[in-house]
């Protein structure tokens, strides 16, 4: 893969490995899409994208009617998340791709667009970890950290709900990088204490020989990290086998208050067993999050399953599941919502997505709130 700049995203070509398998990998994003090229939105962006936030800043007043102004600070209730009142709350939003990749979405036009247009209350900012450009592998940390800041204001001065993700993949366990994720979830809890619209997700997709067990060290390394800063933000914390596995998080839950556990679907691979799965371990009281999903195959690519995704969109409004839609990017693939022709960043035509585009923007506009 030809490496892109930190200083200045010139137009690259870049190989971009995703996932696939219903037992597998995720779709484009979380697992490993098939390599492709991309062409990056974010072709001509420079590290002007890069943020500078104080640190231990304080979080601007949440204005007029948006989402974290009308809800405040989030909570876990049972197999619930509720707003500050302590009614049940329903966040939804799309995720970015890898943010080194597709730095120019990262921006307020597109934020704004999410929130105004698509009727999304919250943005979940994908940071590759292992990855080519990974914050743990040949990334620029500073680079890629500040577009993580710079995401977390953008959505806070938009009165939006934003996660960290800490975006395990193709090293598949999450212990692999444990001592960075302790240092940067010490460092982002630090900044954004006081900031009640900030949500946490410590690691994406465990996955091959990533058991339960092991995820459990981890988060067992990292929760009480983000504690000490943040006593009672909410933490999403990711399951074996590409965020497939609840059952193992409903036998042995994490002992602290305020988590939520992750579920993945590609709607093409993952069809009613894994429905039945996670309708089973809400009802047996276990506060789960669908911190991504696509409506085409586990690799992100291929055929989307309207008739699939219609079954899982019942069920998660059945259950009032929050959920984040994968990928915010005009990639070349199936789970890209954008038209890999259109380099737009705000105000796209139904010409301009995606079939999943134009089915999840269908979707985030029906929804009340």
């Amino acid at each position: 893969m030809k490496k892109m700049l930190a200083a200045v995203f010139a137009a690259a070509l870049l190989l971009v490995s995703c996932g696939s398998s219903e037992s597998g990998s995720e779709a484009g994003n979380a697992s490993s899409a098939p390599e492709s090229t991309v062409t990056s939105a974010a072709a001509d962006e420079s590290k002007e994208a890069e943020t500078s936030t104080p640190a231990d800043s304080e979080a601007p007043a949440a204005q007029g009617e948006t989402a974290f102004a009308k809800h405040g600070k989030l909570s876990v209730n049972g197999a619930d998340l509720v707003d500050a009142n302590g009614a049940k709350f329903q966040l939804r939003g799309m995720s970015t791709h890898g943010i080194a990749w597709y730095p120019s979405y990262v921006c307020e036009e597109t934020f704004t667009a999410l929130r105004d247009d698509w009727n999304t209350n919250c943005v979940r900012l994908a940071m590759y970890t292992h990855e080519n450009l990974g914050y743990c592998s040949n990334g620029d940390k500073n680079y890629i950290k500040g577009l993580v800041e710079n995401g977390v204001e953008l959505a806070t001065q938009l009165g939006m709900y934003v996660i960290i993700d800490w975006h395990v993949l193709n090293e598949n366990s999450p212990l692999v990088y444990m001592d960075e994720a302790v240092e940067f979830f010490d460092e982002m809890s630090k900044k954004y204490a006081s900031y009640g619209n900030v949500l946490y997700e410590i690691c994406n997709e465990p996955n091959k020989g990533a058991s339960w067990d092991k995820v459990s060290e981890y988060a067992n390394e990292v929760i009480p990290v983000i504690r000490a800063n943040s006593p009672d933000s909410v933490i999403i914390v990711g399951t074996p086998t590409w965020s497939q596995d609840v059952d193992k998080a409903l036998a042995d839950p994490l002992e602290y208050d305020n988590l939520m556990y992750t579920l993945h679907f590609y709607a093409a691979t993952h069809k009613d067993s894994l429905r039945k799965k996670m309708e089973r371990c809400i009802n047996e009281g276990l506060p789960v999050f669908v911190s991504e999903f696509g409506i085409c195959d586990a690799s992100g690519n291929g055929k989307v399953d309207i008739d699939q995704a219609n079954e899982w969109k019942e069920l998660i409004e059945n259950y009032n599941v929050s959920y984040m839609c994968w990928n915010l990017s005009n990639k070349d693939e199936a789970s890209a919502v954008i038209d890999s022709g259109c380099s737009k960043l705000s105000g796209w035509s139904d010409d301009e997505l995606s079939e999943e585009g134009r089915w999840i923007k269908e979707w985030f506009t029906s929804e009340t709130d």
